[in-house]
């Protein structure tokens, strides 16, 4: 098979690889198109495992089933994210970790709704990255209020979406608008710890981050009476990985929220997010595009949509 292969010096290739070998729990899937995650070029530039096949998100059809596999026959279409570069983040459901899982934010998950004309807010920093989107569309669902800063040129989207106070992230009075709005309680931060922190009231509160921190990088963004969590949704599949330990509790969890998607998808009640079909400045496309939209990626152009390769033909 054909597929992207991290190389030396933050680089990647297309490169003929051997097709994995499958397990009695695994399916193997012919990848119909790949959506492009914010792990891969971190993955490239910071871990540089050279050899390691890149990529996380995918759907496809699968093509073969483990023997002990029953409720996927081939020719099922499929949807799911994979520990690609084992280093991994996926946008819903990390959304989904981070607010309802117990020991995160531990909001009321829906189909459980608080009150109409409750007033209990959250606070997100990385709105119109993906996983920002699906939190505020899922906080709306949960009868909560959300608040977030960004860039002018965002603000109908994240509007759109559910967003109840949305800020310049510019404005040198963003911090106080925030804490006015929301009262300083829970933060969902995907960008910037420091600043999601110093957002807590006076009476202190928790904030989820989605990115890893260092010890210099929580000494850092820590304050007094603020419990800071990360969170990781590869802990749900079942492996272990890096330092990270396989979570029974992150499985157990995310396979229940599994069974609540398929209403929330046909429903309307949460949107994807736009979809840019790549194609690069010297017009390649397909697993030949992915190094010019990681370049893409780092230079920080992303913005409330998602990158998507098609690979090949369903």
């Amino acid at each position: 098979m054909r597929a992207v292969i991290v190389q030396p010096e933050k680089r990647v290739a297309v490169k003929d690889h051997p097709v994995p070998e499958l397990g009695p729990e695994d399916v193997l899937v012919k990848v119909v198109a790949a959506a492009q995650n914010p792990t891969d070029w971190k993955f490239v530039d910071f871990v540089q495992k050279a050899g390691t096949i890149l990529g996380v998100d995918f759907s496809g059809v699968v093509i073969a089933a483990g023997s002990n596999v029953a409720d996927l026959t081939i020719g099922t279409r499929v949807a799911g994210f994979v520990l690609g570069g084992a280093l991994p983040d996926s946008a819903f459901w990390t959304a989904v970790q981070a607010l309802y899982h117990p020991t995160r934010l531990a909001l009321a998950e829906i189909p459980s709704k608080l009150q109409d004309g409750s007033d209990e807010w959250v606070f997100l920093y990385g709105e119109s990255t993906s996983v920002g989107l699906y939190a505020i569309q899922l906080l709306r669902l949960s009868g909560y209020k959300s608040a977030t800063v960004c860039s002018a040129d965002q603000f109908d989207l994240v509007k759109s979406l559910g967003a109840d106070v949305v800020i310049n992230r510019h404005a040198p009075d963003s911090l106080q608008q925030i804490r006015e709005a929301t009262g300083g309680k829970r933060g969902f931060d995907s960008a910037s710890l420091q600043f999601t922190v110093a957002t807590m009231g006076p009476a202190g509160g928790r904030v989820i981050s989605l990115i890893g921190q260092d010890q210099e990088g929580l000494k850092k963004a820590v304050k007094e009476g603020v419990e800071v969590k990360s969170t990781l949704i590869y802990t749900a599949l079942g492996h272990p990985f890096g330092r990270y330990d396989a979570s029974v509790s992150d499985r157990t969890h995310m396979t229940a929220f599994l069974r609540k998607l398929p209403d929330l998808v046909s429903s309307g009640s949460t949107k994807p997010s736009r979809v840019n079909v790549w194609e690069g400045p010297g017009g390649e496309k397909g697993l030949e595009g992915v190094e010019s939209a990681l370049q893409w990626m780092r230079d920080g152009k992303v913005r409330g949509e998602k990158i998507v390769h098609i690979i090949s033909n369903a």
